[in-house]
């Protein structure tokens, strides 16, 4: 694009992308436009009463079922009709939009590959271009990718992954497309021009528009996303309900509202997913604001013990009773290259990992990485069919389940790691890369959100380490000091530090570390 593009409501800033034009299309930007004017008000409503509960949570209130809700969760209701596309899911892939990423996720042999817009992409503006591009491509049979390096050619097999995307969360603006000079939500740009260009070609292929949507912590937040579809489905002259949406239970208040989401999103929602990494960061941002909350080093927290097993039960459990698929967590573990035995001792933790989740009624999983699929497959083939709707675990757990610390040690190694890996992930954020492959995992956003979250509480409420000293000011600037030191090779790190350091010492907890981040992108 040369010119900017005006249509009087709407300016979306020039990009550079080939086929850019194809995808900021003065159509697919109305849609844009309509969405901000109807919704954005109520958007911005939305995040505002996040903090007012926010407030009740510091003045000793804790998240609890709701009084003026019973009635949906006590009725008998269950959700709209899942496509024959999504009735298998046992092993689901993500990833950011670039080709290369998107064709080897496709061909991977998951049954699912969400294209990630959200935590494992840097809203770089030629980037998220280039991702909508990249995805509207594929939906008219030209994506292919050729590695300038290698000159290795990838193209898209015979038999794909069903195509699931996920735009960024209602907190994030996009500020390279205004309206009277406001930015519009990231959530709404990605959701439109995505959706704009691709629903009637997937729905011709037998497939459909699909969505994950991530961080929702409320029915009424569901609602507006139910009213989104509403309205895009009416725009596209679609049938109600033909979007179809699996929300991620990534935050711990969504986590005592999951009757009401899928209530709310019935005539869209086909399921709900243990976003277990932005859940154990929300546990932390909305309860770890007291002393009494610190939590153990971040690899003692695991999904078989606490508040994170019994989250996953409760999904299930609610899912099953609503005719939902109830979609286990990540595993981040990539292939340990050049020392098989790590690389055993990795894949024997993701086969147990996956294993839990075939147990306890999960229809299926996500992996992070192509190599894991094969385990993953494996795990899961123990159903006796495409999902397992018709179990119910025994016991459902309830809210004091649901907030149950886990045990485990504060150790120096595990602030070392929370340093090095949020800081390096911070930079290659900063640098445009969203997904990064650290010490044998693959973290992105919300795992950096975990260790900026942990350091800040152990800092500000001097949690005492296993070998007795006190996490203070003092250790942790040492601490800090010697890990970013060691990366002094590392592109942007200084930027990354500086930010990341103000996080953990500002006496206020900063909601999301992406929305300082993002003013610092080019």
């Amino acid at each position: 694009m040369n010119d900017v593009l005006d249509l009087h409501r709407v300016i979306a800033e020039p990009s550079n992308v080939r086929g850019a034009d194809d995808v900021l299309t003065p159509d697919a930007l109305d849609l844009v436009a309509e969405l901000h004017e109807r919704f954005d008000g109520r958007r911005l409503a939305l995040l505002d009463r996040r903090l007012d509960r926010q407030e009740r949570f510091d003045a000793g209130d804790l998240p609890d079922f709701r009084a003026d809700t019973a009635h949906i969760r006590d009725a008998e209701w269950t959700v709209g009709a899942v496509p024959r596309d999504l009735q298998d899911r046992r092993v689901e892939i993500t990833g950011p939009t670039n080709a290369k990423m998107v064709i080897n996720a496709l061909n991977s042999g998951a049954r699912v590959f969400m294209a990630d817009f959200e935590d494992a992409t840097s809203p770089m503006w030629d980037e998220l271009v280039q991702g909508q591009v990249n995805l509207r491509n594929y939906w008219h049979g030209r994506l292919d990718f050729t590695d300038p390096a290698s000159g290795k050619h990838y193209a898209v097999g015979d038999d794909p992954a069903v195509l699931l995307v996920r735009p960024r969360g209602l907190h994030l603006p996009e500020d390279h497309v205004t309206i009277d000079g406001q930015p519009v939500a990231g959530a709404f740009f990605d959701f439109a021009i995505y959706v704009w260009h691709i629903a009637r070609r997937a729905l011709t292929a037998g497939s459909g528009p699909y969505f994950y949507i991530p961080k929702l912590e409320s029915m009424e937040e569901a609602a507006l996303w139910s009213d989104i579809f509403a309205l895009t489905e009416n725009r596209l002259r679609l049938e109600r309900g033909t979007i179809k949406a699996t929300v991620l239970i990534e935050t711990l208040p969504a986590a005592f509202e999951m009757d009401e989401i899928l209530y709310a999103l019935k005539e869209n929602i086909v399921g709900l997913n243990c976003g277990r990494w932005d859940y154990i960061f929300s546990y932390i941002k909305r309860l770890g604001r007291t002393p009494d909350r610190l939590t153990p080093d971040r690899s003692a927290m695991t999904m078989d013990k606490a508040f994170l097993a019994a989250y996953s039960l409760r999904l299930i459990a609610t899912c099953h009773r609503r005719g939902a698929h109830a979609m286990g967590g990540m595993a981040a573990f990539i292939p340990v290259k050049g020392d098989e035995a790590a690389n055993q001792a990795a894949l024997d933790k993701v086969r147990a990992d996956k294993q839990r989740e075939v147990r306890n009624g999960h229809d299926g999983t996500w992996v992070a990485h192509p190599a894991l699929v094969p385990v993953a497959l494996e795990a899961f083939a123990a159903m006796d069919g495409p999902n397992q709707l018709d179990v119910i675990p025994d016991a459902v757990p309830g809210q004091a389940d649901m907030l149950q610390m886990h045990d485990g040690p504060r150790t120096e190694d595990g602030a070392r790691e929370d340093i090095r890996v949020a800081v390096q992930y911070l930079a290659a954020w900063i640098g445009g890369r969203g997904a990064v492959p650290l010490y044998n995992l693959m973290e992105d956003a919300a795992t950096a959100e975990i260790s900026r979250a942990q350091l800040w509480q152990w800092l500000h409420f001097g949690a005492t380490l296993d070998d007795g000293r006190t996490f203070d000011r003092a250790l942790f600037d040492r601490l800090f000091e010697e890990e970013v030191g060691a990366l002094a090779e590392v592109d942007d790190i200084d930027e990354a530090a500086e930010l990341f350091r103000d996080m953990v010492v500002d006496p206020d907890f900063v909601e999301f570390l992406t929305l300082p981040a993002y003013e610092r992108l080019g």
